[in-house]
């Protein structure tokens, strides 16, 4: 019988939920009534499978209390399996923010989670260790997982029988580029090397086990990985997120391949074993080991069919015996490659085996990542998520004629050029920091020797391997491809986020008068025109996936991509914010892949986990890595929480956990260092710096907001998650110092202790930095000011809010002294909204719009009218073109739009 999706899930012993469609009110009545939130899928539909997801969800304050156990039920009333665990609590002790697994298979058109005992999975998934494995048991499956040693899975057996042997990680490397070195270049192998095993969640739904480890070879450790294995209820499939970190020498150390590696046993007659991979689309590439069809004899219909789909072939005896008595005669294909260099094309190739020429298939243009190995007996599919988007990558088949194949993830190709992670330029006659500043000023980008390296950045990839039961047909290969590379996910509806009151100021989409209407029309064009730069500019690649450009080149119509501090964007002001706002108001599934991706990216390429560095990140630049200005404001903690909370994703929650480290690390980084060399020893636009106050032993010059305002991010999200009172402490002790300085947030920055975390001054003089409120500052003091009370840091607060984009007149009055020129009045509108909203002060409120439309720094309204296409010969590629557009001007503009709208949004201007 053909492994169709219905029989796929049986054989996982799960019972599905019933399949409906029900509209987002009836979700949210639903969810009323059983004192829940609503979730539904992502995309809008149930997926045509899933091997289990996992989401979060906010709950309102003092609404659930600690103690409490969380059920699942479908639309209908029906019981739904679910494991639930806390990720934050408020301040009062209750819950915030929960986690929630399913297992796979679940299909139901919605879900709603609320107090009570939960429904287990028919068949859950339990996690032992005993001696030096850990088991998995999920129904007839049964993993067995390394604690030491090499191999991170050693098996995967289904009713006894062996599926799947060892998997483990493997890395090649050189030491000169490939230009250097010429062909045949001489490569050193690394494998993994288990150092810890733990395991996270032991079940019954979902089953987490986290392995740490490094890569050796030759003498030599590095390389650290970490990695989880996520094992749901109902599935024959284990997700496993990989990190690594680069603790190399750009100069010696050039990355070849890496990839994981595993076994299968190979069971039957090669006419019996099956290869397949996944195209673009729904595309299938299906072939045999040894073929049956296309033969000069005719083996019989029986036979050809059954081998085309991918099911076991009659008894031998009843093969024409033209063909039986000659099997021999027909090659057998061992050797099948997929390798997708770039963004836009992939081959497929395949041999008889080593030391015999390769052959041709097929090709297409975007793989989905996915392969198989196997036959009716049993297999393996292997698979990548964002195959195509994180190139070069490959999938390998190896000796499938044989009685182990050997199949390999190559999420670097190792026929790919070797990584060239050096820095782009040499010195230019920049060695002192008064060179440095006049770089600086022609090109923004913020050069020093020795500060563009990338020790200590990292990269998260994500697999999926399927121990299968027999080879899955074309359509369930398909099936299982789509959901692969568009992550199926079950997420809380806006209006269930919305209501408890999480993450500052935001409110839904209101499109009841014009201007309203105008507004929510233009962030939309932004965020489709941003999805079709992606696409369009190639902003794909290992190390680039995720992040967007910063400025855009109006005579050659490309983005700034090698010029200085105009290239990667790296965070700068903030887009990472306004695609989750985006997200967290509309629900859009495109928003919140666009969302991931950057927070992906951002948290892993553009931040550095290891080192001198770890806990800063990287000023935006040619390279993700190359600028020299290192600072919390890129690494900041408030561009991870939103997706952490959403997701329960645990590798964004050792990102936030590393952030704590950001502070410390200003201990050997000075941000101001070059503040001396440059004219008047004035700060220039971009740095972020204060004047240098003269820091004593135990002490740090800290930023309020590019610096301070990230760590209260990271802070917070400790509070919240482990409920430790050091970490309130130490945000109210900022605060209560911060309010006692002479000029408040006006000095811009203070010296800072580090064992206290108190501002200790002078804070004496005004040096209002438009950066400040423009990385998360404005965010994060929504939300803290209504979890703590410091009435002195409100009214602090409060009037940096009104003063910023007040007259020079009364910028003077609040402060005492001249105002210099500000910038970014725009984005800073949404300060004078949030002081008319917090005083109830209708000429503000007011204000605060005139700001916004007046659009200094910023974008103006009718920004669609005005894109145009761009056609060759002018260009490489046809381009559509919004020369007015800058990433650092669509984020403020759509932050300040968004809250805006949620303070004042009731004084819009009627025309």
């Amino acid at each position: 019988m053909p492994v169709t999706r219905r029989r796929f899930v049986q054989s996982t012993a799960l019972a599905t939920c019933a399949a409906f469609l029900t509209d987002p009110a009836t979700l949210l009545a639903q969810a009323g009534r059983h004192r829940g939130q609503a979730l539904r899928w992502l995309d809008g539909a149930p997926p045509a499978t899933h091997e289990g997801v996992t989401t979060g969800a906010a709950w309102p304050r003092g609404t659930v209390t600690a103690r409490s156990s969380f059920a699942a039920t479908a639309a209908d009333g029906s019981a739904v399996p679910v494991q639930s665990w806390v990720t934050a609590t408020w301040p009062d002790g209750s819950v915030k923010w929960t986690a929630h697994a399913f297992p796979g298979g679940i299909d139901t058109a919605a879900v709603t989670v609320g107090p009570g005992r939960p429904a287990a999975p028919a068949r859950p998934v339990r996690a032992t260790r005993r001696g030096d494995a850990i088991t998995v048991t999920n129904g007839d499956l049964v993993w067995t997982l390394g604690t030491t040693g090499q191999a991170i899975i050693r098996s995967a057996r289904r009713s006894g029988t062996e599926v799947l042997g060892e998997v483990a990680l493997t890395a090649s490397t050189q030491t000169a580029p490939d230009a250097d070195l010429g062909e045949g270049a001489p490569l050193t192998r690394y494998d993994s090397l288990i150092q810890s095993a733990e395991i996270e969640h032991d079940g019954p739904v979902r089953a987490t086990i986290r392995v740490s480890g490094m890569h050796q070879g030759n003498g030599r450790e590095w390389l650290p990985f970490t990695l989880r294995l996520h094992f749901h209820a109902g599935s024959p499939a284990v997700r496993i997120q990989h990190t690594f970190v680069f603790d190399g020498n750009a100069d010696t150390d050039f990355i070849r391949g890496l990839g994981l590696t595993g076994q299968v046993p190979m069971m039957g007659a090669t006419h019996d074993r099956h290869v397949r991979f996944a195209g673009s689309g729904d595309g299938i590439w299906a072939e045999a080991v040894r073929p049956l069809t296309g033969l000069r004899r005719d083996p019989g219909e029986a036979f050809r069919q059954a081998q085309v789909a991918g099911r076991a072939t009659p008894p031998l005896a009843e093969m024409a015996d033209s063909v039986r008595e000659n099997l021999q005669f027909i090659p057998e294909w061992g050797d099948f490659t997929l390798s997708q260099p770039n963004a836009d094309g992939f081959t497929i190739v395949k041999r008889t085996k080593t030391g015999h020429g390769w052959i041709d298939a097929d090709g297409g243009e975007r793989a989905r990542g996915l392969g198989y190995v196997g036959g009716p007996r049993g297999g393996v599919a292997f698979g990548q998520q964002d195959f195509w988007q994180r190139c070069p990558v490959r999938l390998d088949i190896r000796d499938a004629a044989t009685d182990t194949a050997t199949f390999r993830l190559w999420y670097h190709a190792p026929d790919a050029p070797a990584m060239d992670l050096r820095f782009y330029h040499d010195e230019m006659g920049m060695g002192e920091f008064v060179e440095q500043n006049r770089g600086l000023d022609v090109t923004y980008e913020d050069y020093e020797p020795g500060w563009g390296s990338a020790h200590g950045i990292a990269h998260t990839t994500e697999f999926t391997l399927y121990a299968l039961p027999a080879t899955p047909t074309a359509e369930m290969m398909a099936a299982m491809a789509h959901s692969l590379s568009v992550p199926p996910r079950l997420v809380p509806e806006p209006a269930s986020t919305h209501a408890a009151n999480v993450f500052g100021d935001w409110s839904l989409p209101d499109r009841s008068v014009p201007a309203k209407a105008a507004i929510e029309a233009q962030n939309d064009f932004l965020l489709s025109y941003y999805e079709g730069q992606v696409e369009q500019r190639r902003w794909y690649g290992f190390w680039s996936h995720g992040d967007w450009m910063h400025t855009y080149d109006r005579d050659r119509h490309v983005w700034r991509y090698d010029i200085g501090g105009f290239a990667w964007a790296n965070s700068e002001l903030s887009p990472d914010l306004w695609l989750w706002y985006s997200y967290l108001r509309s629900g859009d599934a495109k928003v919140f892949r666009l969302a991931e991706a950057m927070t992906r990216h951002t948290g892993e390429v553009d931040t550095y986990h290891l080192g001198p560095w770890k806990g800063l990140g990287t000023r935006h630049g040619v390279q993700h890595w190359g600028d020299s200005s290192k600072q919390p404001r890129v690494s900041n903690a408030v561009y991870r929480r939103i997706y952490y909370y959403l997701t329960a994703d645990e590798r964004t929650g050792d990102i936030l956990r590393e952030c704590l480290a950001g502070d410390e690390a200003l201990t050997r980084v000075d941000i101001a260092r070059k503040v001396g060399a440059r004219p008047g020893g004035v700060a220039q636009a971009g740095s972020g710096a204060t004047v240098r106050s003269n820091p004593q032993n135990g002490e740090i010059e800290m930023s309020f907001g590019t610096s301070w305002g990230a760590m209260l991010g990271a802070w917070l999200a400790e509070w919240e998650r482990t409920g430790d009172r050091q970490w309130r402490d130490r945000i109210v002790n900022g605060m209560t110092t911060l309010a006692a300085l002479p000029k408040q947030w006006f000095a811009g920055g203070a010296n800072f202790d580090l064992a206290t975390g108190r501002f200790t001054g002078p804070g004496d003089e005004v040096s209002v930095s438009h950066l400040n409120a423009v990385f998360g500052a404005v965010e994060i003091n929504s939300e803290l000011l209504t979890l703590v009370d410091v009435p002195a840091y409100r009214r602090a607060w409060l009037d940096y809010c009104i003063a910023y984009n007040a007259s020079p007149e009364q910028f003077e009055a609040m402060t005492g002294e001249r105002r210099r020129p500000g910038n970014l009045g725009q984005g800073h509108s949404r300060l004078t909204a949030y002081a008319a909203n917090a005083l109830n002060d209708p000429a503000l409120a007011d204000r605060a719009w005139a700001e916004f439309y007046r659009a200094d720094a910023g974008l103006r309204m009718g920004l669609a009218d005005r894109a145009t296409r761009v056609e060759p010969p002018a260009v490489l590629n046809p381009v559509d073109e919004q020369a007015m557009v800058s990433t650092n001007g669509a984020s403020q503009w759509g932050l300040a739009a968004i809250q805006n709208l949620a303070l004042v949004g009731d004084r819009i201007p009627r025309e």
